[in-house]
């Protein structure tokens, strides 16, 4: 049948930088088919995808991609290990599936290959260095950069490598191959003109952060040349519907509203709520307004920005640690957004190649169904976080879109 490309991204929006990285993926692996696993309504920096995640299938598939498969809501916010751990179950269970391609800022798969098998196998050294620094108070990301720098004796050509977003994914997709013992093969396309977060743009290529605030800021000339024009078409259709939903402080008042109607040990419950935060929190939802207040007080050098701010998003799904906990231990279905005809193909090859997947295209026939508790509940996460994304809706806020929305084919 060829090869199959699985990239994973959140598509936020489909901008010209990822259709290079898809153009170059393709090329690069001589790749028949493609399959892409994107996130849901929420991200994994805890806010809000711009438009829902069947617009940004659309745009996936317009751009020439074949597949398009959800990562499940309790993946697609969690941590950056979780995330990509959730993304290589899933193209691993495909069994069809020959490559995994990400953008990051360095080409070498091999240094990224090297900071992964340390990870992987937390050599006794490593874990003293990690443990030493953790005791100083600092970020869990942050204590572990500096562990791997020491295990590699401080080397100076590893640094920018560590501190980029990108590259630290990257590292997670490749250990989690290693942990589920694939045989996909992991290459790298590096990024070029723009950062993962630059506000500003060069040319016709910016940032998918760049290309929200421009949305943000109602200036929609400029997309036209950062876009492909079939992701322009997908992004302004949705933008007149009133369908754009900018970022989580969308919700700060549903957020601080159920934050100051839970106890402290409510709190703790929470995904990511560890060592006493939930106080900080209590007292910080108790005497804000917004979210950058609420930010500002619970600020701290042992917490990044991206976690609180997940923490936040958790508190509006009600995900916590149990929830977490549980995607870890169970293999995700694999519900599609849509495909186009090769994509059909893709789908009966891959259930030829494994009989036993859970393959979703009608979520009411398989809830209905399914007899796992496990996969009810995380699917029941993906239907109530749909439901929840649709109220930041400027019209039309409809309920249950899993029910009703078809399966997008083109």
């Amino acid at each position: 049948m060829g090869k199959v490309l699985g990239i994973v991204g959140e598509y936020n929006p489909f901008h010209n930088g990822h259709l290079y990285h898809l153009e170059e993926s393709k090329k690069m692996t001589s790749s028949n088919y493609t399959v892409a696993i994107i996130s849901g309504n929420f991200t994994q920096r805890g806010s809000t995808a711009i438009i829902d995640k069947w617009s940004r299938a659309e745009m996936a598939i317009k751009n020439g991609v074949d597949l398009v498969i959800e990562l499940p809501v309790l993946y697609a916010t969690s941590s950056a290990e979780n995330f990509a751990d959730g993304a290589i179950k899933i193209l691993d269970s495909l069994k069809v599936v020959d490559y995994i391609s990400f953008g990051a800022e360095t080409s070498d798969i091999d240094i990224l290959n090297n900071f992964a098998d340390i990870l992987y196998k937390e050599p006794l050294k490593y874990r003293s260095f990690l443990t030493h620094e953790l005791k100083k108070g600092i970020s869990f990301p942050k204590a572990r950069e500096n562990a791997l720098l020491m295990y590699l004796n401080g080397n100076r050509k590893f640094i920018n490598v560590l501190s980029s977003p990108n590259n630290i994914l990257g590292i997670e997709y490749i250990k989690a191959l290693k942990k589920h013992k694939s045989n996909i093969k992991p290459i790298s396309i590096a990024r070029f003109e723009t950062g993962y977060n630059d506000v500003t743009y060069s040319g016709n290529i910016a940032s998918a952060t760049a290309i929200r605030n421009i949305v943000k800021n109602g200036g929609f000339e400029a997309l036209r040349k950062l876009l492909p024009n079939s992701s322009y078409s997908v992004l302004i259709d949705n933008i007149k519907q009133g369908h754009i939903v900018p970022d989580l402080s969308v919700f700060e008042k549903q957020i601080i509203y159920n934050l100051r109607s839970m106890y402290p040990e409510e709190i703790s419950e929470l995904a990511e709520v560890s060592e006493g935060l939930e106080h900080s929190l209590k007292n910080a939802a108790d005497s804000c307004n917004t979210l950058e207040e609420l930010l500002g007080k619970i600020k701290s050098k042992r917490y990044t920005s991206t976690r609180l701010q997940r923490i936040l998003l958790y508190s509006l799904l009600n995900i916590t640690k149990k929830d977490i906990e549980l995607s870890k231990r169970t293999m995700p279905y694999i519900r599609v957004l849509g495909l186009n005809k090769r994509g059909k193909f893709l789908i009966s090859e891959i259930a030829k190649a494994n009989s036993k997947l859970e393959i979703v295209t009608s979520v009411k026939k398989f809830v209905d169904k399914t007899t796992n508790k496990n996969i009810k509940s995380m699917i029941e996460k993906d239907i109530w976080a749909t439901d929840v994304y649709t109220l930041g809706y400027q019209f039309d806020s409809s309920s249950n879109l899993d029910f009703t929305k078809k399966l997008l084919t083109l």
